[in-house]
């Protein structure tokens, strides 16, 4: 599928580092001294780059956790067959599960999204995904092939909605095409919406197109994103 690539505009600075425990934390603020500059705003990543010599952001930790991270090697498989199945952009589909669940299939956000995809109930609803007497829909949402799939399903939706705009589909994402096309088609003034827009169209770079196999720390990623809360917790759902 073709890709129309994200305009420079809506990028931003990333910052990042990894802590003690090996769990990983961006941001697209340097939220306090433990935060690193990661790629500029302006950065743009090319993958003939990436030789012993390579500059940074390149020969980083946090470069190798988007790009290597275990998790995103487990679901691959997963995301091409949804992407596929869905004629939706992979790569992007890569980047937006990075800055929805940083690759973690038990994540729950504090407004009850769910899985690598963060998915509301309520949009799995919509696609015809109900719970029942085995299990309820906050369980069925937690399988990642479901979860997946019902993202490249709504991205679908979002991408015939907005042709050819992708900082749209991130934006619906993240704020619903209401939001949207409320401001006219146009990202919503919401701190965390445009905040999720630069920050997924940063990461969207390291997956197009695929890079080389690196070394990388298994620890868990964390993101904040200016206006959200914060990373969605893990998930523990009691069986019906």
């Amino acid at each position: 599928m073709a890709t129309c690539l994200l305009s420079s505009a809506a990028r931003a600075d990333v910052y990042g580092y990894v802590d003690a425990q090996g769990d990983t934390h961006f941001s697209t603020e340097a939220l306090d001294e433990r935060y690193q500059l990661f790629i500029k705003g302006d950065g743009v990543f090319d993958s003939s780059q990436l030789t012993p010599a390579a500059p940074e952001p390149l020969r980083t930790p946090l470069f190798k956790v988007l790009t290597e991270h275990p998790n995103l090697k487990k679901f691959e498989d997963v995301l091409a067959a949804a992407a596929a199945e869905f004629k939706v952009d992979l790569a992007l589909m890569k980047a937006m599960m990075a800055a929805e669940s940083g690759f973690n299939p038990a994540a729950i956000s504090p407004k009850g999204a769910i899985g690598l995809m963060q998915i509301m109930p309520a949009t799995a609803e919509r696609y015809g995904l109900v719970g029942d007497a085995r299990k309820s829909i906050q369980q069925k949402l937690s399988d990642p092939t479901t979860n997946v799939r019902l993202a490249a399903r709504y991205l679908r939706e979002l991408s015939a909605l907005f042709p050819n705009q992708q900082a749209l589909v991130i934006a619906s994402y993240n704020a619903g095409e209401g939001a949207v096309q409320k401001y006219r088609n146009t990202i919503p003034p919401y701190p965390e919406t445009r905040n999720y827009v630069r920050l997924v169209t940063q990461f969207y770079q390291f997956y197009v197109p695929q890079v080389p196999a690196l070394a990388v720390a298994t620890g868990r990623i964390h993101l904040t994103i200016p206006g959200r809360s914060n990373m969605p917790a893990p998930l523990t759902l009691n069986a019906n």
